[in-house]
Formats: structure tokens, sequence, C-alpha cells
């Protein structure tokens, strides 16, 4: 496709893409009544990667024995990021989920930071207070305690980040498309293991007409559409407003969660809310659309 195109085409991709995961937490709520977790994600990441392959068939040319160690690894941290948050999503509302998980995007700088030694900078200290303060007025209880299904996000968001610089790491002079492909087959590896390990298989939840729905959109959009959108939306887009946008998934989060799934937000939580959005877009951009507009 023309240059001219792709770059109309990619702000509404990433906009569909924020979209997507931010519907899916409700979804996916809905879908962990009938489905255990393990066996939720073994059939959406095997899904994910028998998709993209079909897809970027021709990338498997690039392969590389070393490639088999780097799927691994940050499949590893995918399959603990979605398993954790999954496991934090049943124990609390999909609102909370959606907004406490994009936490991860103020995390990044700081796990960079250890991993590769390049210091955070001011905005990236000032997103972090912002959103200690956001985590505190929505994970907080009256008597200020953090419930397990917070804390479990909250665990989610840590290895999201951690999912974030291992990509980093071991991704350069790699195709990513097929170190996608990989990470998905190796999370779906682990996933199906450690369902065999713990849990029943759902035949009869699969079987049924009203699951196969919800399972299909995990699979099909919030696993392989979305993510497709994501990368392309963002080689075509400055990295400034596609971070801002894909932001936006925890906003559409809570609203699908209040609007569908009945979730009821109060105002520290709606502060909370602001103070985390707030948090990641000066994490991600430093404002520097504000820059732009001063100047």
């Amino acid at each position: 496709m023309k240059p001219e195109l792709m770059t109309r085409l990619a702000k509404p991709m990433l906009f569909a893409a924020a979209f997507i995961w931010g519907t899916s937490f409700f979804i996916m709520k809905n879908a962990l009544d009938v489905m255990p977790v393990f066996y939720l994600l073994a059939i959406r990441f095997t899904a994910g990667a028998a998709l993209l392959s079909l897809i970027f068939g021709r990338k498997w040319r690039l392969f590389t024995p070393d490639c088999l160690w780097r799927g691994a690894v940050i499949g590893g941290f995918l399959f603990l990021a979605y398993s954790v948050q999954t496991f934090g999503l049943a124990r609390t509302t999909p609102s909370k989920n959606a907004f406490l998980t994009s936490v991860y995007c103020v995390m990044v700088p700081f796990f960079y930071w250890a991993a590769a030694r390049r210091r955070p900078d001011r905005y990236n200290i000032a997103a972090a207070v912002m959103c200690v303060t956001g985590v505190g007025l929505v994970s907080l209880n009256g008597d200020l305690a953090v419930n397990a299904g917070d804390a479990l996000t909250l665990l989610c968001a840590c290895f999201y980040a951690a999912h974030i610089v291992a990509v980093a790491k071991v991704s350069p002079g790699r195709d990513i498309y097929l170190l996608t492909i990989l990470q998905f087959a190796f999370a779906a590896l682990y996933a199906w293991l450690c369902g065999g390990l713990t849990e029943t298989f759902p035949l009869r939840a699969i079987a049924d007409p009203a699951v196969l729905l919800p399972l299909g959109y995990l699979c099909v959009m919030a696993t392989t559409a979305a993510l497709l959108f994501q990368n392309v939306g963002q080689v075509w887009s400055d990295p400034a407003s596609a971070s801002v946008i894909l932001s936006l998934e925890s906003v559409f989060g809570v609203l699908s969660s209040v609007l569908f799934y009945g979730d009821q937000v109060t105002l520290p939580m709606l502060a909370g809310f602001v103070f985390i959005f707030v948090a990641v877009v000066c994490s991600e951009t430093k404002f520097s659309f504000l820059h732009k507009k001063a100047a």
C-alpha cells in the first residue's frame, strides 16, 4: 500500500487496537465464569500463533535456531503477565483491572534502568508519583487495604513491563513478526502445561455456543487483530501520538465495564483513573504535544 494511505490509516488502526483491548476486559470477565484461566489463555495464544503464522507465513524463511530461546523468554513473560492479569480480573472489577494494568507504562523506564543502566528522567519520576497516587485512590478500600485482585493486577503490570524490556533486549537483529509468532507459541505451550497440571479441560464450556462468540473475539480480535493494528500503526505514526492513543485502552476498559458489566465507579476511583491516565501520558510522551503547540 502507498505510504500516504498507510499514514492516514495508522491512527485509526491504533485507535482500533485500544478499543479492542479495552472492550476485552469485560468480555474476558464473562468468559472466566465458565472457563479456567490457563485453558482460556492456552486457546487464545494457540489461535493467535496459528493466525499470525498464516498471515506472515513467509517470515519463517528468516528463522534461525536462536529465535527459539528468544521466543521462549519473551513468551514466558507474556504468559506470566496474562496469567496473573486474568487471575486478578477474576477477583476485581474489569474497570479497575483495566486501569491498574496500564501502570506498566510508568514502570518500563525504571525496569529499563535496571537492565540497561539508562536513568529515568524527571517526567518518568513525576509520572511514577502520579501513578502511585492514582493506584492508591483506585485500589485502597475504606480500611486502607488492597484486595487480592488489585494486588495481582499490579503484579501483572510488573510482568508486562518486564516483557517490554525483554523484547527490547532480545529482538534487535531479528524479525519482530517471527518473534511475535514464537512468543505466542511458547506462551500457549506454558498455558497448556499449567492447565494440564492444575485444571480440568472445559469441554462442555467450549461446546456451548454462548461461549464460542466471546472466545472467538478474544482469539481473533483481542489477540491477533489488535496486535497487528498496533504493529502497523506504530510503524506509520509518531511515537508520541501512538502511545497516547494506545493508553486509551484503559479508558475504553472503564467505559465498557460500566456500560455492559454494571461496574460502579466512585469519585475516588474516578480521580485515581485520571491520575493514572495522566501518568501514562506523561511517561510515554513527556507532554511533547504541548511543547509543539507552544512553539
